[in-house]
């Protein structure tokens, strides 16, 4: 009779721990709980991306400002907490993303099917076309995207403009192979530096980003040809599974698209730029 009581016991002191504090195994804190219960929201971002996200002195101190941080701040108020910004490299956003450092991206960010794979994306929130930012004194030279086939062109590194560089413009067939002709750089300010140093001949950036460089910079030009965006525009990034996080962001979004905010935003930031 001790054989059946043996296993019984033991069966009955296995409850017993579980039952101790610390034994029972806890239910996960999905990514919305942990940021309303640490009280604030950590953007991700690349601040050297205008309209989107640039510095500015705002009463005397240095400041990210910009369309990006205005939703950012909007998802932030719906939530009910703080908003604080790490200024990083775009190529170290979702690396960032993916160990907790940041709760979200929005960094003019495209959702390519290769990001899916391992973040989740809002819906799309602005839509852009891709330029080629020059040198002013090369404006009638640089007058086609043939034109470029035997230039140094620069691109954001891990940015959907790395693909341009080498697909559309030097006629690659892989974007992840090496070219001596295509030089990428985790900042676009530092690409710029490099643009007027004559070390490329041509950065590839948004549109909107070359007009505000060209703007802030008498030696640089914008194109005159475009990109279209086909990857579909700029979406919010939070990390795999976050549905809850991710169902709030998309709220916000859809509340700025129907009262027209985000419009508003990007002409603020304009506006912004141009006391730079």
């Amino acid at each position: 009779m001790h054989k059946f009581l043996k296993p019984t016991a033991t069966f009955l002191l296995i409850l017993g721990l579980l039952a101790l504090p610390g034994c029972a195994k806890k239910t996960p804190v999905s990514a919305l709980d942990a940021v309303k219960k640490s009280g604030k929201l950590i953007l991700g971002t690349s601040a050297d991306f205008p309209p989107y996200e640039f510095h500015t002195q705002v009463n005397g101190a240095d400041t990210v400002v910009g369309f990006d941080v205005a939703i950012a701040k909007e998802v932030a108020k719906d939530l009910g907490v703080s908003l604080e910004i790490k200024d990083m490299k775009f190529d170290g956003l979702l690396a960032a993303l993916d160990s907790g450092n940041i709760d979200l991206v929005i960094a003019g960010m495209t959702p390519t099917e290769e990001r899916k794979k391992s973040t989740d994306f809002s819906s799309i929130y602005y839509r852009a076309e891709q330029t080629v930012l020059i040198r002013a004194a090369d404006a009638a030279k640089y007058t086609t995207v043939e034109s470029l086939k035997k230039a140094v062109i620069g691109a954001q590194k891990g940015a959907i403009q790395v693909g341009i560089a080498k697909k559309q413009i030097k006629g690659m067939a892989d974007a992840n192979a090496g070219s001596p002709e295509v030089k990428e750089l985790g900042k676009v300010a530092d690409l710029v530096l490099e643009l007027k140093n004559r070390k490329i001949d041509g950065l590839v950036v948004e549109t909107e980003v070359a007009k505000a460089y060209a703007s802030a910079n008498p030696d640089l030009a914008v194109a005159p040809f475009v990109f279209p965006d086909s990857e579909g525009g700029s979406a919010v990034a939070v990390k795999k599974g976050s549905q809850a996080l991710l169902d709030a962001v998309n709220a916000t979004i859809a509340r700025l698209e129907e009262t027209g905010a985000i419009a508003g935003f990007v002409t603020e930031a304009k506006a912004a730029m141009d006391q730079l």
